[in-house]
């Protein structure tokens, strides 16, 4: 019964004259860029307000036309090719890096694919296009994006970069494997893996609602795989100085600043459409108002639904403070990606027992007693778990940061070495002069 009628809404789209489908292409790389420029000011300016800053107001009304400045001050910067670079490579990473973050916003759907819009007396649905695999085709896409990354961090012939770029590449292994692992478990509930078939079996309840370990693992997950901050350890000043595009500079750079942000917009219009209802109006709003979902007006929710997640990418980065690497790479892959499985096999029994009739307290009975079984299992083993005694344990080796060539922090729980201090070379009688005026002083 879904696969019919995911093919029934697949049967709306390939049927746009040309030149509509290049108006759609155009519009869709227009409100990405736009919403890039829209975004950047207003990450500096909440990120002002609340550290109590003024922030940008210099450049147009109330500094909102600081982004358009800073992209016109970067396409005027000296544009330098690192001399011991691979030129082919390190010039192709930007852009590998760039066009797959506008790829992927080509199956986000702006409204219902059978209530078509009239544009320019042709009707057609608030959407570019779809695919019977159109979420696969956003893992493939994003998954293509990140080699820019690792190239730009490997072709600038430069440690920094190319320790950067290995981040990159742990990175989105871990992380891939969560978002994936999130998206199973809604074509379990949906289906399909079309995006306009997910928003139209979100009717009634969202699935936020019904999902809600799925949704809470995406949005770490999308986090994690755009390098923002608190996870922005591919380009950590203090530890890389840039690290993957520290050798760039001028329109390169600009490039990469501009696929972070897209791929900020893609994801959290992925969110919005696998979780939050897609085009849909809030819950309040289409309950007394029969055509919130009809017409033009879906594409103004689902904006609105982009531009708070974006609002939580900056909260974000206003708020906390940048993960170790190891904690990083610990929590996607012993906590994410473990939650991901229990909850997608928890997901595929609670969808299984349903779809053979069972009710809600037999579905609750026969999923939810093993996995309370498993957490109770694992509860008493954690108490009961010999610990060592205090005092009992073996004393930990000596720090030395210099063991293996170069200088490395301690890790939690080793100590650095006290650092040896020169003897003075003032003359004894003022040493003896301060003693004696440290003396009285203290007396």
């Amino acid at each position: 019964m879904l696969l019919a009628s995911s093919y029934d809404t697949l049967s709306y789209f390939g049927r746009d004259p040309w030149w509509l489908v290049l108006l759609k292409a155009v519009f869709v790389f227009a409100f990405l860029v736009l919403t890039v420029l829209i975004a950047i000011v207003w990450e500096r300016k909440v990120v002002a307000w609340m550290q109590l800053r003024i922030g940008p107001n210099r450049h147009g009304p109330w500094g909102m036309l600081q982004s358009l400045a800073d992209g016109v001050k970067l396409a005027l910067k000296e544009d330098l090719v690192v001399k011991g670079a691979d030129k082919a490579v390190y010039i192709l990473a930007p852009i590998v890096s760039a066009i797959p973050a506008f790829m992927a916003f080509a199956v986000i759907p702006f409204g219902p694919a059978d209530d078509q819009v009239s544009i320019f007396g042709t009707r057609t649905p608030l959407q570019l296009t779809d695919l019977p695999i159109a979420l696969l085709y956003i893992l493939a896409v994003a998954s293509v994006g990140i080699y820019g990354i690792v190239l730009a961090g490997w072709s600038s012939g430069s440690t920094y970069p190319l320790l950067g770029g290995l981040r990159s590449a742990a990175q989105m292994v871990s992380y891939e494997i969560a978002m994936g692992l999130s998206f199973a478990a809604v074509f379990i509930y949906s289906g399909s893996m079309s995006t306009s078939e997910i928003v139209a079996s979100q009717q009634p309840t969202w699935f936020a609602v019904l999902l809600p370990v799925s949704f809470i693992v995406y949005i770490i997950a999308m986090v994690g795989e755009t390098n923002r901050a608190p996870f922005d350890l591919p380009e950590a000043e203090g530890e890389l100085v840039g690290g993957f595009n520290t050798e760039y500079s001028s329109l390169k750079f600009a490039m990469f600043m501009l696929a972070e942000y897209v791929n900020m917009v893609t994801v959290s219009a992925v969110a919005s459409t696998l979780f939050l209802g897609g085009w849909r109006a809030p819950w309040p709003i289409s309950t007394f108002w029969e055509g919130a979902n009809h017409g033009w007006w879906p594409m103004l929710w689902i904006i609105i639904k982009i531009q708070l997640l974006l609002f939580f990418f900056i909260w974000l980065r206003g708020t906390l403070p940048r993960l170790r690497y190891d904690q990083f790479m610990k929590l996607g892959w012993k906590v994410l990606i473990p939650v991901s499985l229990v909850w997608l096999v928890m997901v595929s029994t609670v969808r299984a027992l349903r779809n053979e009739g069972y009710d809600f307290a037999e579905v609750v009975l026969y999923a939810g007693a093993p996995i309370g079984a498993l957490l109770l299992i694992a509860l008493v083993w954690d108490v009961m778990r010999r610990r060592p005694a205090a005092g009992t344990e073996p004393p930990a080796p000596e720090f030395d940061p210099m063991a293996g060539g170069y200088p490395v922090p301690p890790m939690p729980g080793q100590e650095l070495p006290p650092v040896p201090r020169r003897p003075s070379r003032a003359p004894k009688q003022l040493q003896d002069a301060l003693n004696g005026a440290d003396h009285s002083e203290g007396s």
